[in-house]
């Protein structure tokens, strides 16, 4: 079973050797599934939910655009795998050419998958099986309102 995730934020997670590192939490069935993610990665996502454009396109801005000029959409972004600590993604997408939708899956990074998913503003689901393997309690995160950022 899959279930509709929201973003709760992108910040910094300390890892078992206090090193601080970025990471997206994702809310799925009432918990937190940390994903940690590059500096790059975080700053892409938190631009997109600030809803800043970056001075030049970024990666997963100038990916949207081509979707969009070949005809084609974003449907939804899932979560669906963990295996050996890494989480595995899908992207869904439909293209339309010549009056036929054309149904397509790319397999995809998390991180670039939600960067994405927040630009589009397409939903983003987890699986029950990642969220049993990694899901947390939410009161397990700290949050500090006072974050530099990345």
């Amino acid at each position: 079973m899959e279930h509709e995730a929201t973003v709760e934020g992108v910040g910094v997670g300390v890892d078992d050797e206090g090193t601080g590192t970025p990471v997206v939490l994702l809310r799925a069935r009432g918990e937190i599934v940390p994903i940690f993610v590059s500096s790059d990665q975080a700053q892409s996502m938190q631009l997109a939910i600030d809803g800043e454009p970056f001075e030049r396109p970024l990666t997963h801005d100038l990916l949207v655009e081509m979707v969009a000029e070949f005809g084609g959409a974003i449907d939804r972004v899932r979560i669906d795998d963990l295996a050996d600590g890494t989480f595995y993604a899908k992207i869904d997408a439909e293209q339309y050419t010549e009056d036929r939708r054309r149904d397509l899956v790319f397999d995809a990074r998390p991180s670039d998958s939600i960067a994405i998913a927040l630009r589009v503003d397409c939903p983003i689901v987890v699986s029950d099986e990642v969220v049993d393997q990694a899901g947390r309690p939410p009161e397990e995160f700290e949050r500090e309102d006072d974050d530099p950022g990345f």
